[in-house]
């Protein structure tokens, strides 16, 4: 953490003490990743009131800020843009006091957000110890985690720190897996530093995470309390980061919107995530874009043999209804597909797979395309562009090259009498498939009843809708699943 050297020269542990003294705020610390140019980094901490506070930078290159007065007890100051590397040091400097940051590196700052699938931590996951050995590889790749705190009002400021910015392999272990994968990865790609903010807690919905504002566009009322509570999480442990300078965000939650306002889902994570935008990039004075990248992972498995169509439900709406990121609704944003994931023997439960390799690397394709604009990146998975009724056969031609696999029940077609369009208490019929080539799957639909008639078909519209990378649409690569998807009857 910052060190803090306060007219009686006391050490300052804790954020809370030295009332009056200089101090940055609770997110800063030694080793930290500030983000690079063309964004300017906001820094910003406490001091005594009125008073002139210095910041120097000093490092590869060199820069020197002198600000106004401290107001409210705050200082803030934004860095003019550096490019990517250090070390740096910085240090903010009234008379008598000073208090500084070493170590600081200029990279990407990713946040990564969502319930207990973001939160597992890396010693947690398949081929774990492989990973904790590799962490030393990756100085640059840094992590920081908030602590799980509630709020009824928005702080200002963090009320307390999980895991102070470190260095691998420091804290790894503990750190959530997901975040830490995707940051290696990209940085495998990028080559200069990233920075990990992990602010997460199992179990909580959407409406935890989502200022008032956001909720308002969805008509969501007050029905829970704990960590449940509309907007007590983003209260404590997202509106504190809003002075931060971020590259973007990763998010994995949904689960507990399965059984939770589910049918708002569709319109409360988007707004959570347009809401995140304008308050992240008003709250860093236009550095952090107001579009910025959001990446988040499409739920994966939880009950093999389940009938409900939570899962299936959160994970149409997780794209707003459209079955694929980025879309008109959704812009830049790009999204991880997990349903072909499953891991029932997990310890910690079928809902917490262990495969977060798959996971982190299919978030990281869509970063690179999405946020990075790499060009020839290929990020999502088929996705049909028409679907045609011909004889007893429904043909879906792809978007892209497949790879298929016979199947006789992941796609399904709705049965209807006449002119009945499909609704919930519709029956849905296995339709098997018959053959394929290199972008069209051809099924058998001639499945329903004498007196009814096909009227709209789904692909993997289940909880566990196949094995193990075993679902029957890939890309041609093999890398990609097809994403669940649902036609209008």
């Amino acid at each position: 953490m910052a060190i803090s050297l306060c007219a009686a020269f006391m050490f300052v542990a804790s954020i809370h003490e030295c009332e009056g003294g200089l101090r940055f705020a609770s997110y800063y610390g030694d080793h930290m990743v500030l983000q690079r140019a063309p964004q300017g980094a906001v820094l910003w901490g406490y001091g005594p009131e009125g008073a002139h506070v210095t910041l120097t930078l000093s490092g590869p290159s060199q820069q020197k800020t002198t600000l106004a007065n401290v107001t409210n007890g705050i200082w803030r100051v934004t860095l003019d843009p550096v490019e990517p590397g250090g070390p740096y040091n910085v240090t903010a400097a009234v008379e008598n006091s000073t208090a500084a940051l070493t170590d600081v590196l200029f990279g990407d700052v990713w946040l990564c957000g969502g319930q207990s699938n973001m939160w597992l931590q890396t010693f947690k996951i398949f081929n774990a110890s492989d990973e904790l050995r590799l962490a030393k590889r990756y100085p640059d790749v840094r992590t920081f985690m908030a602590a799980l705190k509630q709020s009824e009002t928005e702080e200002t400021d963090l009320t307390q720190v999980e895991l102070p910015w470190s260095v691998p392999p420091a804290n790894v272990a503990d750190f959530s897996a997901v975040c830490w994968l995707f940051g290696r990865y990209l940085h495998e790609t990028l080559r200069y530093p990233i920075g990990l903010v992990e602010s997460c807690w199992g179990g909580t919905p959407v409406e935890a995470w989502s200022s008032p504002r956001a909720l308002r566009q969805c008509g969501l009322q007050q029905t829970t309390s704990g960590p449940k509570t509309n907007s007590i999480l983003w209260n404590a442990m997202i509106h504190p980061l809003l002075n931060m300078t971020i590259k973007g965000a990763v998010w994995y939650q949904g689960e507990a919107n399965a059984v939770y306002h589910q049918d708002k889902y569709s319109c409360s994570f988007p707004a959570m995530i347009d809401d995140w935008r304008l308050a992240f990039h008003n709250g860093s004075g236009g550095q952090t874009s107001l579009d910025f990248p959001f990446g988040f992972v499409q739920l994966s498995t939880y009950k093999k043999d389940s009938k409900s169509d939570g899962f299936p439900n959160i994970r149409w709406h997780q794209t707003a209804d459209q079955g694929f990121v980025p879309n008109p609704l959704m812009k830049k944003t790009f999204m991880a597909v997990a349903l072909d994931l499953p891991d029932e023997t997990s310890p910690y439960g079928p809902i917490h797979p262990r495969d977060k390799q798959d996971v982190a690397y299919r978030l990281t394709l869509g970063a690179r395309a999405v946020a990075y604009d790499e060009e020839g990146v290929s990020f999502q998975g088929p996705f049909p562009k028409q679907i045609t009724l011909v004889s007893k056969m429904v043909n879906i031609t792809y978007d892209q090259k497949v790879r298929v696999t016979p199947s006789r029940d992941v796609f399904e077609v709705c049965c209807t009498e006449g002119e009945t369009p499909c609704g919930p208490e519709s029956a849905w019929v296995a339709a098997p498939i018959v053959q394929w080539d290199a972008t069209i799957v051809q099924i058998f639909s001639d499945v329903c009843p004498p007196a009814e008639e096909v009227s709209a078909l789904r692909y993997a519209w289940r909880d566990w809708p196949c094995d193990f990378k075993a679902c029957p649409v890939y890309s041609a690569s093999g890398v990609l699943p097809a994403p669940p998807f649902i036609t209008k009857g």
